[in-house]
C-alpha cells in the first residue's frame, strides 16, 4: 500500500499539495466518529455509486466497513483532508467532511 501512495505522490503534479495519512496521526483523545455515525453515510453519499454500488464503475468496493478499512490509505490519498481527487465532481464533499474523513481514517476507521 505504501508503494501505491508513493507512486501516486510521484505522479501527482508538483504544484499539488498532497496529504498522506502517516502525516496525520490520530489524536491522543481519538475520535467519536464511527462507521455508524459518519463513515457509512459518507461512503454512501460520495463513494458507493462508483465503488460498490449496483452500477459501480470501479472494482474497488467501499460499501462495507471492512472494505474501507482495507483501503484506508488509498481512500485518504484520494479524498481526505486536502486530497480532492475523488469524487470526480461536479458535486464534492465539504472541506469539513473531508477533514472528518481524514480523522476517522487515521483513527482506524472503526
Amino acid at each position: 500500500m505504501a508503494t501505491a501512495v508513493a507512486l501516486f505522490s510521484a505522479l501527482a503534479p508538483s504544484c499539488v499539495d498532497f496529504d498522506v495519512m502517516a502525516d496525520h496521526p490520530c489524536p491522543p483523545s481519538g475520535t467519536t466518529l464511527t462507521w455508524d455515525n459518519f463513515g457509512k453515510n459518507f461512503m454512501q453519499q460520495w463513494c458507493v455509486a462508483c465503488h460498490g454500488g449496483p452500477n459501480g464503475y470501479s472494482s474497488r468496493a467501499l460499501n462495507t466497513l471492512e472494505s474501507v478499512q482495507a483501503n484506508r490509505e488509498r481512500v485518504f490519498a484520494n479524498a481526505a483532508g486536502r486530497n480532492v481527487a475523488m469524487p470526480p465532481g461536479p458535486q464534492d464533499p465539504s472541506q469539513s467532511d473531508r477533514d472528518k474523513l481524514a480523522l476517522w481514517l487515521t483513527c482506524g476507521a472503526k
